[in-house]
């Protein structure tokens, strides 16, 4: 088994684009939605040192815990859904020669109770970005993707970035990865409602990178929509990169 990309070099720009999904180690694309390796792998290297202590509080597929298990790091993985955590536990049964641990919790990631203060050295997270896609039908409360309205899930995501700033040590970093929509046919900025919640809570803006989306689902049909209806695809997203006051 291959553990790193054959080709790779650290982004240098605030512009990423990675048309491929990582075919390295478990990584697979089967879960909906999930980031990039790619992604994952420059956050870790520009934002942490081996050892260090990393979480992820929505870790969804397990694409961050891959990485993090690669890279010789610490990990605390939490999720609401056992779905995830089940599939991030599958994803790490491979072997590597370091001394890289991995904690998997059961968590809303606006109660990281289990977590002392200051106890994390690098953030990095890929939140839903409300109800674009569904992780479960209702029966999760915590479930922030069963949220439709934007205030109410930007507000949510504030509890989160509350507890992100709690557990995270002085100076460091935190990396949130989150997109846009459409409502009515107006454009509905949920990154920035996002972001503004972080800053509320005492981050400080270190990077804005514009992520390029490919392969989205449906883009061949809402592409002639486009055109019919004199409306823009949205092709990307935001990865802001914060650091603790």
């Amino acid at each position: 088994m291959e553990l790193h990309p054959k080709e790779f070099e650290l982004e240098c720009s605030t512009v990423w684009s990675f048309p491929r999904r990582g075919s390295w180690a478990t990584h697979k694309s089967d879960w909906r939605g999930n980031w990039s390796p790619e992604v994952v792998r420059n956050l870790i290297l520009r934002y942490s040192k081996e050892k260090d202590h990393l979480l992820d509080c929505m870790v969804g597929g397990g694409t961050t815990a891959i990485e993090a298990k690669i890279l010789n790091r610490y990990i605390t993985c939490t999720d609401v859904n056992d779905d995830a955590l089940k599939k991030t536990k599958e994803s790490l049964i491979f072997n590597v020669e370091n001394e890289s641990r991995q904690r998997i919790k059961k968590c809303d990631a606006r109660k990281l109770s289990f977590i002392k203060d200051e106890e994390i050295d690098f953030v990095l997270t890929h939140p839903p970005y409300a109800d674009i896609i569904k992780y479960s039908d209702g029966e999760i409360s915590e479930d922030l993707s069963n949220i439709h309205d934007i205030n109410e899930f930007t507000e949510q995501m504030g509890k989160v970035a509350k507890e992100l700033y709690r557990v995270l040590r002085p100076n460091k970093f935190c990396a949130i990865l989150i997109g846009d929509t459409r409502r009515e046919k107006m454009y509905q900025p949920i990154a920035y409602k996002v972001m503004d919640q972080f800053l509320k809570q005492g981050f400080k803006l270190k990077e804005d990178i514009i992520k390029q989306q490919h392969n989205c689902k449906t883009t061949g049909f809402w592409a002639e929509r486009s055109k019919n209806y004199n409306f823009l695809l949205i092709m990307h997203e935001h990865l802001f990169i914060f650091q603790k006051g």
